[in-house]
């Protein structure tokens, strides 16, 4: 995966984060319904993805962004209605997470990620991807308001531990796809605990930028991000079909 991959990652996690956030709190619609909403769309994005005959960025980001959020809003609904904590929450997604992986492997031998050309092999991807950014969401939230850590150390530590991933990456013979997941996981806390310091009262360590106003900037960030992805496929096409 390039640094383009990663960086369109993490700010897809803090979209998630925000927007996520911006649903169900700002405008008061509840964590319930927000769930519902985020389902919805996510199932809406999921299925045009799905049906793709080849890679198309702004499809997969898409399908990326609605877990982002789907993720948001499954964390908080398992703290904040179900009113089981972001210990138990975490424990349960990661747990959820081992399982569908272990299912995966089961099926398919390998937990590879690219490429996926088998429709009930990305089925099982984008399940993993759902479960570990509502970890990841679950993660940074229990950095925050178990472990107390402000939101600005919260991104801190996650951002530490991706820099170790990749330090393993590079320096190791540690499967990469074991890392990949590794680092897959801990971008969701690291966008998420950054989201959260965009938007969070000052007394409460933020810079209470508003939801709104964060979601709309990592929104158009992100867009010219996948702008850029479509312009790198392109430009690669052009060279694959014209070597010389």
């Amino acid at each position: 995966m390039s640094l383009l991959f990663w960086l369109m990652k993490i700010v897809a996690t803090t979209l998630g984060e925000t927007l996520g956030d911006y649903i169900a709190q700002t405008l008061n619609l509840g964590y319930t319904i927000g769930l519902l909403v985020t389902l919805v769309f996510f199932l809406l994005v999921l299925a045009i993805q799905l049906t793709a005959e080849k890679h198309i960025p702004v499809f997969y980001w898409l399908v990326i962004i609605a877990t982002t959020t789907l993720g948001t809003e499954i964390s908080d609904f398992i703290d904040r209605t179900l009113r089981l904590g972001y210990t138990v929450g975490s424990l349960l997604l990661f747990s959820g997470l081992v399982l569908i992986l272990m299912l995966w492997y089961k099926k398919f031998k390998n937990l590879k990620v690219y490429p996926i050309t088998d429709r009930n092999k990305e089925i099982y991807y984008w399940i993993a991807i759902l479960i570990s950014n509502s970890l990841g969401t679950a993660f940074g939230d229990y950095l925050s308001d178990v472990v107390g850590l402000s939101y600005l150390n919260g991104a801190f530590v996650t951002a530490g531990i991706i820099l170790i991933v990749v330090l393993l990456h590079y320096a190791t013979k540690i499967n990469h796809i074991i890392l990949f997941w590794v680092a897959f996981i801990f971008t969701r806390p690291f966008g998420a605990t950054f989201g959260d310091f965009l938007t969070k009262p000052v007394a409460k360590g933020g810079l209470d930028l508003g939801t709104l106003s964060a979601s709309t900037v990592s929104l158009i960030l992100m867009i010219l991000l996948i702008i850029l992805s479509h312009r790198n496929i392109l430009r690669a096409t052009v060279l694959n079909n014209n070597p010389e």
